[in-house]
C-alpha cells in the first residue's frame, strides 16, 4: 500500500502555481480582499464546460482515483471517497465506478454522488448541479445520513459513528448560531472539503443571495451556512471554521492531481489548491465600524420603455464594495459601479428610485435623494432578450443563440433554459433548468451549445456556455425555453404536446425583433439539419442594418431624407432619439417620392425605424 504525504506547507505555493496555464490568473497582481475574489470570480467563470449530471458517473474515473491511500500497483481503480478513507489504518471497504447506487440502509454497500454544498442551496439548477469541484464520489448511506447538514465540529451528542472516524453529531463549532445537527469529516480531509466550499463561494459569486440562505429563526433548522453576500459568502461561525481547517489541513499532491484533472474536463480551477495563500488575503480582513456616506447625485442616464439607466456620483470611502439599488423602497439589484439597469419595467409608468452604500464590514450608508422617472410610452427598443437561432441536428448537435435588441446591456442573472419532457401517459414534466451568469451588451448575443456537438462552420470553444445539461440535449420534440424568473420570455415549441422541430436549424427572421412567449412558425425560417452559418454572429443585419433592402441618402442630412428600397406596404415609418424617444411618427403612405421632412428635427443621431427594419442617420 503507499500512503499520502502532505506537502509541505512552505513550499506549495511554488509547486502549485505551475499546475496552472500561463496567464490564467493574469490580473490578480497586487489585488487583495473581494477585490481579488471578484476577480478570481471573473477568471474561473468564463468558458467553463458543464457537463451533465449522469457523465459524472464515468468522470470520476478521470477525477477520484485513488493512487494516495489505499493504491495496489496491481488494482489502481478504487475511487477515493472522503467519507470513508481511512488513512491511519485499514478502509473498511473499497468501490470502483460499477458500484454505484441510489440508496442504501448500511456502510458499504456501494457509493453515489455528494453534492458538498447541498443540492438544495441552489433548486438542483445546472451548472452548479455537476460541478465536480464540490460534487465527488462518497459511500451512499453517509451521504443519506448528512443529508443536507452543515459541515461542522461534532458537540457532546454523537448520533452516528462512521468506520472512518467521521460523525454525525450535534453542532460544537465555536461560535456557532447553528444548532443543529452537523458532520464532521476526519482530519485528513477537512482542508480538502474547505477549499471546495470556499470555491464554490468564488466561483458562483452573482448567484449566492439568489441561492437558498439562513431564512428559518430557529437556529435547530437554519441548516444552510450561506448568508446572502455574493462577496464573504459564509456566516461568521462557519467561515471561521473553512478558514481554521484550510490552515490546520495544507493542500495536498491528490488536490492538485485532481485540480489538474478537473481543469482538463471543465476548463476551470479551484484557485486555493493553486494558491492557498488567497484564502488569508480574500478573508482575513480588518473590519471597520464606520458606514459609508449615502450615494449622491443619483440622475437618470438614459430612458426607454422598458428599461431606465441611471448613475450617480462614486462614493469616497476606498472600503465601498458595492451599491444597493432600490425601486419603490424594494431591492431590485446590486453593482460593483456606480451605475445600473433596471429592466423589465412597464411603459409610460411612474418608478421612484434610490441608492444605498455598502463596504466590506456590510455597514450600509443612508439612502441617496430619490429620483422619480416616468418610462417612455414606447420606443424602438426589444422589452427582453430573445432567442434567435435554434439547432436540433444529427447526435449531439444542439445549439441556442440568444440576443439583446433592448437597447442597454442586460445582467444574466435569473435567466435560465427550460426544457420540458413527456413523462408517461399524457403528463409532462420539466427537467433541471440551466442558469445564465454574467452581462450580454446590448447589439451582442451568445451561443449555448453541447459540449459532444461537432457543428462545421462553429468551433465549440467560441460558445459562451457549453452545457450539457438538460436544456442542451433536446430533440425536436420537447418545449423549450428562456424563462426570467418565474416567467417565459421567449420559446421553441408548444408546451405540453410533441413538437415536430427535428432535424432543423431555425433561424428568426429579422422582421421579428421582439421576444415572444409562445411559439410561433411564421417567424421563423426553416433550415436542414446542421445548418449553421452565421451561428454566433449577431448580423448587423438583426438590428442597424447597412444590407438592408432599406437604405437612406444623404446622410448626414439637412432637410429631407430620401429612402430607396419597396417600402409600399409599410405598416409604419417612425423617428427616433438614441434615447429610445419617439420624436416623428411618419405618416403612412409615404408620399410617392418617398421623401420624409426632417428639417424640424434638431442637429443629432437619429434611427429610422420602418416596420422593425432600422437604420442611423445624422441630422446637420
Amino acid at each position: 500500500m503507499i500512503k499520502k504525504y502532505f506537502l509541505a506547507l512552505a513550499i506549495i505555493p511554488v509547486l502549485n502555481v505551475a499546475q496552472a496555464p500561463d496567464g490564467y490568473y493574469a490580473g490578480t497582481e497586487n489585488l487583495s480582499g473581494y477585490k481579488l475574489k471578484s476577480k478570481l470570480h471573473d477568471i474561473i467563470s468564463t468558458r467553463n464546460v458543464n457537463w451533465n449530471y449522469e457523465d459524472l458517473k464515468t468522470l470520476y474515473g478521470q477525477t477520484d482515483i485513488d493512487r494516495y491511500y489505499d493504491y495496489d500497483a496491481g488494482n489502481s481503480t478504487y475511487l477515493l471517497d472522503i467519507y470513508s478513507n481511512n488513512p491511519a489504518g485499514i478502509t473498511a471497504y473499497h468501490y470502483t465506478l460499477s458500484n454505484i447506487i441510489s440508496s442504501a440502509n448500511a456502510e458499504g454497500l456501494g457509493w453515489n454522488r455528494e453534492h458538498m454544498m447541498p443540492q438544495s442551496s441552489f433548486n438542483s439548477a445546472y451548472p452548479m448541479y455537476s460541478d465536480l469541484f464540490f460534487v465527488v464520489p462518497t459511500d451512499a448511506r453517509i451521504n443519506q445520513l448528512r443529508s443536507n447538514y452543515p459541515y461542522g465540529k461534532a458537540g457532546a451528542t454523537t448520533y452516528y459513528n462512521f468506520t472512518n472516524g467521521s460523525k454525525q453529531a450535534s453542532n460544537g463549532t465555536p461560535n456557532a448560531t447553528y444548532t443543529g445537527r452537523v458532520y464532521e469529516p476526519i482530519d485528513e480531509f477537512k482542508g480538502d472539503v474547505a477549499r471546495a466550499l470556499l470555491y464554490f463561494a468564488v466561483r458562483y459569486e452573482g448567484k449566492l443571495s439568489s441561492f437558498n440562505y439562513a431564512t428559518n429563526a430557529d437556529p435547530t433548522k437554519d441548516q444552510n451556512p450561506l448568508n446572502g453576500t455574493e462577496e464573504k459568502a459564509y456566516e461568521d461561525w462557519y467561515m471561521a471554521m473553512l478558514l481554521n481547517w484550510h490552515q490546520q489541513d495544507p493542500v495536498s499532491q491528490r488536490e492538485i492531481d485532481r485540480n489538474n484533472a478537473v481543469y482538463a474536463i471543465q476548463k476551470n480551477r479551484n484557485p486555493f489548491i493553486d494558491h492557498p495563500e488567497w484564502v488569508s488575503l480574500i478573508w482575513n480582513q480588518t473590519q471597520d465600524n464606520v458606514a459609508p456616506s449615502a450615494p449622491s447625485q443619483l440622475t437618470l442616464e438614459r430612458n426607454s420603455a422598458y428599461f431606465v439607466n441611471l448613475k450617480w456620483q462614486a462614493n469616497p470611502e476606498p472600503d465601498v464594495l458595492g451599491y444597493r439599488i432600490y425601486m419603490d423602497n424594494v431591492l431590485i439589484g446590486t453593482s460593483k459601479t456606480n451605475s445600473f439597469s433596471a429592466d423589465h419595467l412597464a411603459p409610460n409608468t411612474i418608478y421612484n428610485y434610490t441608492v444605498k452604500a455598502y463596504d466590506s464590514s456590510y455597514l450600509e450608508s443612508p439612502q441617496s435623494a430619490s429620483l422619480s422617472v416616468t418610462t417612455l410610452a414606447n420606443d424602438v427598443f426589444a422589452k427582453d432578450l430573445q432567442i434567435i437561432r435554434y439547432l436540433e441536428g444529427t447526435g449531439n448537435n444542439k445549439a441556442f443563440e440568444i440576443a439583446n435588441r433592448t437597447g442597454h446591456t442586460v445582467n444574466l442573472q435569473g435567466y435560465k433554459l427550460y426544457i420540458q419532457y413527456k413523462g408517461t401517459g399524457s403528463t409532462y414534466y420539466f427537467g433541471e433548468p440551466f442558469e445564465l451568469e454574467g452581462e450580454l451588451e446590448n447589439n451582442q448575443s451568445f451561443v449555448a451549445i453541447n459540449p459532444n456537438a461537432s457543428f462545421s462552420c462553429f468551433t465549440n470553444s467560441d460558445a459562451r456556455f457549453v452545457t450539457a445539461s438538460p436544456s442542451l440535449t433536446f430533440s425536436g420534440t420537447n418545449y423549450v425555453d428562456l424563462s426570467y424568473r418565474s416567467g417565459t420570455v421567449d420559446a421553441i415549441g408548444v408546451k405540453g404536446l410533441d413538437n415536430s422541430n427535428a432535424d432543423k436549424s431555425l433561424y428568426r427572421k429579422p422582421e421579428f425583433t421582439n421576444p415572444t412567449a409562445s411559439f410561433d412558425a411564421n417567424e421563423w425560417t426553416s433550415y436542414a439539419s446542421d445548418y449553421c452559418q452565421g451561428l454566433g454572429v449577431l448580423a448587423i443585419a438583426d438590428h442597424f442594418n447597412k444590407n438592408f433592402d432599406l437604405s437612406i441618402y444623404p446622410n448626414p442630412v439637412s432637410d429631407r431624407l430620401n429612402i430607396t428600397g419597396d417600402i409600399s406596404g409599410a405598416k409604419f415609418v417612425r423617428i427616433y432619439d438614441l434615447s429610445g424617444k419617439l420624436v416623428k411618427d411618419v405618416k403612412i403612405p409615404l408620399n410617392t417620392e418617398k421623401i420624409i421632412n426632417v428639417e424640424k428635427l434638431i442637429p443629432n443621431i437619429y434611427i429610422l425605424n420602418i416596420d422593425g427594419k432600422a437604420v442611423k442617420f445624422i441630422k446637420r
